[in-house]
Parts: C-alpha cells; sequence; structure tokens
C-alpha cells in the first residue's frame, strides 16, 4: 500500500507567537511531549545546516529500517539501566482508592517494556497494589526516561477508564519547568509548528515541511510501516519565562511549558526548532540523535520565529556542563478527578 502525501504546511508568524504509549522505551509517549544518530552537518555562520539528500540519493525502505533497528538498540541498552526503586525509594505525592500520583525521580523508566527492565510502574505496583492485579493496567500516561516529576497511576477499573478519558479529552493541565540553552528574548509566546515522524533518523520527530512530506511520498508502508507515513499533526507549546541564569557561567532560561496539543517529543522538538534545546538533551540537542534543530535547515529557521537563536559554541559548552542530564521536570498536573470529582491540583519542586 502506497501514501501518496499532498499537504499543504502552513507555519504562524504572529507576534509572540512562534511557529514528551505505543512504544515502550526510554522515552515518554501518551503524555507524548517529552524527549542524537549523527546527521550530516554543514556549519556556516555557526548555525548547523542540515544535508537534505537530493532525490537520488533518497532513502529507501530497507535504510530506514536498517536505522531503525540501530536507533531502537540504542534504546534498549539505555533502557537497560533504569534502576529498581523500593517501596522507601518512591516519592508519593497523592494517594486514595482510585489513584496513586508520584514525583519520578530522572533516569528510571516510566513504565514497563517487552525487555523487562526495571521501572517505575512495576515498582508502584507491588509496592501499592492496585485492585486489577497487572502492572500495565495502571499506566495512564507516561513520562521519559530522562524527565522527573509528576506520574499518575490508577489503581481501579473506573480510575482507569476515568483517567484515560481525562488524558484524550485534554481535560487536564500539565506544566513542565525545563532549562534550555542560552536567553530567550521574549518572556513569553508560543510555539506554533507541526510534527511528523523523521524518516532520516527514525524512531523520532522532526518538523514538517511540505519538501519532507514530498520525501516520504513514495515510500511504502509494508516497508516502513504506517507510523512514519502518517500525515503531520498540528503541535502548539506555549512558553512562560520562569528566570534568565546560568550554568556553569554560561547562559540558560528556566521557562515553564505548556503542551497545549500534547504530541510524541514536542517539547523537545519545539525547543530545539526555536533555537534554545533542552539542556543535556542528548537526542534533540546538539550533535544528538535526531536531526539538528528539530530537523529545520538554516534556510528554515524563520519557520520557528526567533531570529535570537543560542549559537552552536553555547550549545556545546552547555552540553559539556550539563554531562548529558536532561533537565526537563513534570512540575504540576490539574484535574478533576475521575470517580470522586473532587479538584486535583499538584506540584513539586524541581531537583535542578
Amino acid at each position: 500500500m502506497r501514501f501518496g502525501l499532498a499537504i499543504t504546511f502552513v507555519a504562524s508568524s504572529v507576534a509572540s507567537s512562534y511557529a514528551f504509549v505505543p512504544l515502550q522505551n526510554s522515552w515518554g509517549v501518551a503524555d507524548r511531549s517529552l524527549f542524537s544518530s549523527s546527521v550530516e552537518e554543514a556549519v556556516t555562520a555557526d548555525v548547523v545546516e542540515i544535508s537534505e539528500p537530493a532525490a537520488s540519493d533518497a532513502l529507501n525502505g530497507a535504510e530506514i529500517k536498517a536505522r531503525l533497528e540501530q536507533q531502537l538498540e540504542k534504546l534498549r541498552e539505555k533502557d537497560s539501566k533504569s534502576p529498581k526503586l523500593s517501596k522507601e525509594e518512591i516519592k508519593v505525592v497523592h494517594e486514595d482508592d482510585h489513584i496513586i500520583v508520584v514525583d519520578k525521580p530522572a533516569g528510571v523508566l516510566c513504565v514497563p517494556g517487552k525487555d523487562g527492565a526495571s521501572n517505575l510502574a512495576d515498582a508502584v505496583c507491588e509496592s501499592f497494589g492496585c485492585q486489577m492485579g497487572r502492572t500495565d493496567m495502571m499506566v495512564v500516561h507516561r513520562l521519559g526516561m530522562d524527565t522527573s516529576g509528576l506520574v499518575v497511576f490508577a489503581k481501579t477499573m473506573d480510575a482507569v477508564r476515568g483517567m484515560n478519558a481525562v488524558f484524550r479529552t485534554r481535560k487536564i493541565e500539565r506544566k513542565y519547568e525545563v532549562l534550555v540553552c542560552g536567553h530567550v528574548e521574549k518572556d513569553e509566546g508560543m510555539i506554533n509548528l507541526p510534527l511528523m515522524r523523521d524518516y532520516e533518523c527514525p524512531p523520532f520527530m522532526r518538523i514538517s515541511t511540505d519538501e519532507h512530506q514530498r520525501a516520504i511520498a513514495d515510500l511504502d508502508s509494508s516497508d516502513v510501516g504506517k507510523k512514519l507515513l502518517e500525515a503531520p499533526k498540528e503541535s502548539l507549546t506555549k512558553y512562560e519565562v520562569i528566570n534568565r541564569e546560568e550554568l556553569s557561567g554560561h547562559p540558560v532560561t528556566r521557562v515553564s511549558l505548556t503542551s497545549i496539543s500534547g504530541r510524541t517529543h514536542q517539547l523537545n522538538v519545539h525547543l530545539a526548532a526555536f533555537g534554545h534545546p533542552i539542556v543535556g538533551d542528548t537526542t534533540y540537542g546538539l550533535n544528538g540523535d535526531a536531526s539538528a534543530n528539530g530537523g529545520l535547515s538554516a534556510g528554515e529557521f524563520e519557520l520557528a520565529g526567533n531570529p535570537s537563536r543560542a549559537d552552536l559554541s553555547l550549545q556545546q559548552n552547555i552540553a559539556d556542563a550539563a554531562e548529558g542530564n536532561s533537565r526537563v521536570h513534570a512540575k504540576s498536573l490539574k484535574f478533576r478527578h475521575p470517580v470522586t470529582k473532587e479538584d486535583i491540583d499538584l506540584s513539586t519542586d524541581s531537583p535542578f
């Protein structure tokens, strides 16, 4: 089956607006917003420009599958390093008869995968139990392995159904606190850029453009899978500057992020495309496994609507100082309890 895609890309250019459950691995997926295979780079004027393949050099299905398997093997190796948590190590922020909310430490896999790596969900199930008697039934969303912060688990079937509805209908407010490279110029704004699967660096995400949609138009879903060929998804991130500070003498900005659309790896890709990648992001940051700059070439930077990007030398200095430790924290959750109907409003302090 072949997918012929004719998608029009529209980038918003409004003032102060700019154009992290399926994968069982180290990234956050049902939460979807949060999350470096080298890409060919040409460094010009202190920016990274992706070398786009010529038509004759277009990737075929076999090459894409080989890249995917190579990257998945790296992710499986990373997952295997997740530590096992005892009950005493689990920080409970809220618990009632139907749900339990915990503050996940960074570096811990959130949910079970196929390879049996230690994870937070198993630890919660073993320590606190649930009506269903199964870890996988408790999972209603998740965070990436490198992300710390609030995670909700269901303890009853009523809570499973109710929390799934809460997330599906987006009747929940989730805010993240992150450090990004450089000083963000504006105090607040929106990043409005559509996302697609990255055919050059699978299984990651990138900003979608007409050119990239044309590049996958002739690929066959039987070779590369349906997900890679899905239509681009509108994605919207709200940011608010908390503080402009320094990390080891280098400028960084503490930002509050709201993932309005909640796409896979949305926050990471949007901030990379915006020119202020998340500090310590070894996937979407400088020299990461995903395409640089969220997949935008230097000629496409204007789509992000931010002329004051963090330059490469600064990003490198910050990456050295971060030592691979990502600065992303799922800080707060607000939602109506699906069973008791009480308003739940929770927050935790960032560890960075």
